[in-house]
């Protein structure tokens, strides 16, 4: 029964039955004859075909719901059951928004001295895609902004707001200026994150409330292609100050602080909200809570 309710999550996931099998390890045919039992199990019709997949009936949509807590349950108590024996072992696969990625190892490097024996991927990923990462169990946790869009299904721990600076070079307009306002960000060029990004939408805000609109000179999902801009001396943007402090920035560029104009939003640790949690994910919530004081300076 597992197997077939982690076909149905991988289904939903990809919108394809060839996807979704090559995803669970398995031919089409089998994914979708796993499928086809549950549907008859159930008497129900779980999906809508034609030559590809359609989309879930409501009774899919459902028992999809289901699926992903039956699943994920599933998946816990093995990995309990392998602490008790072996200790604390296994893969943690985390999710942040890109300007949140320095505070990753500030998690995972305390957690992994005290864990010898858990590895990590991490994917940096929009705040969106990171709810419907966890939400489709591809994630054991992200890290993203915990209170400017809504959070469902998720238990969050605070790690730090977000004040911003200005990365301008020292002989520009606003070079030598020990404080900016969002005003005055709003009057320069800026190369900024693409509009999909949660932090371009926050800068956006500011900027709308001080009565100036972003036109930026060039957009990226990419924090690293418009810090490499920065560093020629001929582009401004505006960053996290906790990311302006992880670049190597030349002398010829200042980050210069902007005037708050409004509470700073808040970054945080993110996981499935259910119980019990795996004594991987129950790890990292109680690192976070311990690193969280030293982060929010």
């Amino acid at each position: 029964m597992i197997d077939r309710l982690e076909y149905l999550i991988a289904l939903s996931r990809e919108k394809h039955f060839g996807r979704a099998a090559k995803g669970c390890g398995v031919t089409q045919p089998t994914l979708s004859a796993g499928i086809k039992q549950l549907e008859e199990s159930f008497g129900l019709l779980l999906v809508q075909r034609g030559s590809r997949f359609r989309s879930f009936t409501p009774e899919g949509e459902r028992v999809l719901e289901w699926a992903r807590r039956i699943v994920a349950d599933a998946r816990a108590m093995r990995e309990e059951l392998r602490t008790l024996k072996k200790g604390l072992s296994g893969h943690i696969k985390m999710a942040a928004i890109p300007t949140a990625l320095p505070l990753v190892a500030a998690l995972t490097t305390p957690y992994r001295a005290r864990h010898p024996n858990v590895s990590f991927t991490i994917l940096s990923r929009t705040s969106i895609e990171i709810l419907s990462l966890l939400e489709n169990l591809e994630v054991d946790a992200g890290i993203t902004y915990l209170d400017n869009e809504p959070l469902r299904g998720v238990r969050s721990v605070p790690l730090c707001h977000e004040h911003y600076r200005l990365l301008t070079a020292a002989e520009s307009m606003l070079g030598d200026r020990a404080e900016v306002s969002w005003r005055e960000v709003g009057q320069i060029p800026l190369c900024l994150l693409t509009p999909d990004m949660q932090n371009r939408r926050i800068i956006d805000g500011y900027l709308k409330a001080a009565g100036v609109q972003a036109s930026p000179t060039l957009e990226s999902n990419s924090m690293i292609v418009l810090f490499s801009h920065v560093r020629t001396g001929r582009w401004a943007s505006v960053m996290p100050a906790k990311l302006a402090e992880t670049f190597d920035l030349p002398s010829s560029i200042r980050a210069i602080p902007i005037t708050p104009s409004g509470p700073a939003p808040m970054v945080g640790l993110v996981v499935p909200h259910r119980e019990p949690m795996t004594p991987l994910t129950a790890a990292l919530v109680a690192e976070a809570r311990r690193v969280a004081p030293f982060l929010d300076t």
